[in-house]
């Protein structure tokens, strides 16, 4: 299939943002966006995000493709603000980064896909295009890792609300749930374990899902009740 014979038929929003610092994905995507039918002036191109929040706060954007690892932070952050001011922005992540915490931390932050940069042109045209579309394509990779992710099975019912709630809370949940019973703030524990400050909060509405609260105080007296803090 021609990249040509994907443009076909698609509505192209305008302008684009392209938040990446690597000059070589750059071009790629700027020549793959020219492919679609797009002119070189409806692209707005950021190599880091204080650039692109500098022409985001000239004009609003239609479609975003962003990278995560930027000179000056996470584009996570970057999805979550496009998402809060405009819910109904399409972002797709165009990154190197695999890892779970990245991947659904950019899902939950407001990415509409996700799709690696070691793909080839052929295979982001395929994303782009599913998003112009309305579409949410995930790269096959993420794709297979989310559902390696997956419990094989639901936890037996025992009776024992410490295994569990044991069973239930990843490590990184165990981590961060430790932490806040030590009174730390979502910016401190995403400075002590050097992660997101969305991510940590992505994290502890998990806990306070799998717990069954509502609040920090509830899943420290949740958390004791269950043996997982003393």
């Amino acid at each position: 299939m021609s990249l040509g014979a994907i443009a076909v038929n698609l509505i192209l929003p305008a302008p684009v943002l392209i938040v990446e610092d690597d000059m070589q994905v750059r071009l790629r995507l700027e020549n793959l966006l020219l492919e679609f039918g797009y002119k070189i002036d409806a692209l707005i191109f950021a190599a880091s995000l204080s650039e692109a929040r500098a022409h985001l706060s000239d004009q609003p954007v239609a479609l975003a493709l962003i990278d995560i690892g930027l000179p000056d932070g996470s584009g996570i952050d970057l999805i979550s603000e496009l998402n809060t001011s405009d819910p109904g922005l399409s972002i797709l992540v165009i990154s190197a980064w695999a890892t779970e915490d990245v991947i659904l931390g950019a899902l939950r932050a407001g990415a509409v896909g996700y799709v690696l940069k070691e793909r080839d042109d052929l295979e982001i045209a395929i994303a782009l295009r599913s998003v112009l579309r309305g579409g949410a394509p995930i790269d096959p990779f993420i794709a297979k890792r989310i559902i390696d992710e997956l419990p094989s099975k639901a936890p037996e019912k025992d009776g024992d609300n410490k295994d569990l709630c044991q069973q239930v809370l990843t490590a990184r949940e165990n981590q961060i749930l430790l932490l806040v019973a030590d009174g730390l703030g979502n910016k401190d524990i995403a400075d002590h374990l050097s992660l997101s400050r969305y991510t940590v909060e992505c994290h502890i509405k998990h806990i306070y899902r799998k717990l069954a609260v509502s609040s920090r105080t509830r899943a420290i007296h949740a958390a004791r009740e269950r043996g997982l803090l003393k």
